[in-house]
């Protein structure tokens, strides 16, 4: 929403930048880029036959084109791709269509697919906006994560108010559609979630999720909460509060963030009968995370907590089934991505899970100093404590090596090492991997 707001803004300010209906697209403008992605994953068990090793080249992007405002009016589209090649046997899917797979059969996750990712129209006037349409948002708990190949995106109606002096906005936002990142198809949001459990669960083949929002801001302090309400399934309440400061000339950071998750309606009482998904539990989630970063020149340093709270009596574990993974111990796997696949949104990863406490550090480096400008590392650490984990703490270790050539071309080289790497049932129960590896090289050249 945040990134839908600024954009309004900046639309206010030139409502007036076409005269005609034909100066809207003569004066338009094309975007988009171009991404080759390698992903190699080895799973090491405790039964070796059980071993895997996975991998996938691809090649993908988007491509669009936005007009120039007219009276207020805008519109854009978004073409999404991706296109794989030299796979391995077996493929790692996750830059391909491994939703499409889940969703309708193993055949199709290694597929390659293009997609009309966005299509809006949208109006703006001063500090108000108002759009419907197929589109890309990042939001806490439902969000982009352009972390493979493309982003998730969803469809639906958003309104909003900014004022921008005074550094506060609020919205509303009603959305039917969401588009997994590694799926072409845009399916009922709430189906999504649950899959073929959304009936039993709901009392419907489908639904839809509102939610609000609401920020202020001044040079230091930054405040907002967001409300999603899917009637008969989930409510779910966020909040965070952030200040910026300044000690010994070094520049600093602190955040909380806290969130609180209850199944209402429908899913409130089928999810407490025997037998169902859960075990006979319904949704009681809520967990707090904490950071604190520092500059010193160009290096950076980082420490993030997080607790997500313990119930036996309840399903503790966050449900995240739209890309949000909003907790700041968030590593580049241990991060509850794979719950936004088709039916998996009562399934939990790692720092997700209920009872469980994380701590992560961080250390990121740029190189400007050195005459060479462009190169970035960063090396972080996470260790997760859960007494569900019967094979002991899950910790991770990630690098990552980084080059901007310019504004528009960028590589980088991911390596991500995981041990006791954990995931929850819907259920909770947990099962954990001995030894997870996993490598990736992208380029991405933007325009």
């Amino acid at each position: 929403m945040h990134k839908i707001i600024l954009a309004s803004m900046a639309a206010a300010s030139c409502i007036y930048a076409a005269d005609s209906f034909s100066e809207m697209f003569t004066e338009g403008k094309a975007y988009g880029n171009i991404k080759y992605y390698y992903i190699q994953t080895d799973k090491q068990n405790d039964n070796p036959y059980k071993d895997t090793s996975a991998h996938a080249n691809a090649i993908g992007g988007q491509i669009g084109f936005e007009t120039a405002s007219l009276m207020g009016f805008k519109a854009k589209a978004t073409f999404m791709t991706t296109n794989g090649f030299s796979l391995g046997n077996p493929v790692d899917t996750s830059i391909l269509g491994r939703d499409n797979g889940v969703r309708l059969g193993a055949q199709y996750a290694d597929d390659s697919f293009t997609v009309l990712g966005e299509a809006l129209l949208q109006y703006n006037y001063e500090g108000f906006m108002a759009n419907y349409g197929r589109q890309v948002i990042k939001t806490p708990l439902i969000h982009a994560k352009e972390v493979r190949m493309l982003p998730s995106a969803v469809q639906g109606a958003m309104l909003s108010y900014t004022d921008k002096t005074n550094g506060w906005s609020i919205g509303g936002s009603y959305l039917t559609h969401f588009k997994q990142r590694t799926s072409d198809s845009f399916v009922n949001i709430v189906e999504h979630a649950l899959g073929a459990n959304t009936r039993a669960i709901t009392g419907s083949d489908t639904g839809d999720v509102w939610y609000l929002d609401a920020a202020w801001h001044n040079d230091a302090v930054s405040v907002s909460v967001y409300d999603y309400y899917a009637k008969d399934f989930l409510n779910s309440l966020y909040a965070t509060a952030a200040y910026h400061g300044e000690t010994g000339g070094h520049a600093f950071g602190l955040a909380i963030e806290g969130i609180m998750q209850r199944s209402i309606g429908n899913a409130d009482s089928n999810l407490a009968k025997a037998g169902s998904v859960t075990g006979g539990k319904a949704i009681n989630a809520e967990s707090i995370s904490l950071k604190g970063d520092i500059h010193f020149g160009e290096s950076t340093f980082m420490a993030g907590y997080s607790y997500v709270t313990k119930d036996d009596n309840a399903h503790d574990s966050l449900v995240l089934p739209w890309d949000g993974t909003p907790l700041y111990t968030n590593m580049i796997t241990s991060n509850d991505l794979f719950s936004s696949n088709y039916g998996k949104g009562l399934k939990a990863d790692s720092i997700y899970i209920g009872g469980t406490s994380s701590f992560k550090i961080a250390y990121t480096q740029t190189y400007d100093f050195t005459g060479h400008t462009g190169f970035k590392t960063v090396l972080s650490y996470m260790n997760a404590d859960n007494d569900r984990f019967t094979k002991g703490n899950q910790q991770d270790f990630n690098v990552v090596l980084a080059y901007n050539y310019d504004k528009h071309l960028s590589i980088a080289l991911k390596g991500i090492w995981v041990k006791n790497n954990t995931g929850a049932k819907a259920d909770g129960t947990v099962t954990q991997l001995d030894d997870f590896q996993q490598y990736r090289v992208i380029a991405n050249y933007k325009f």
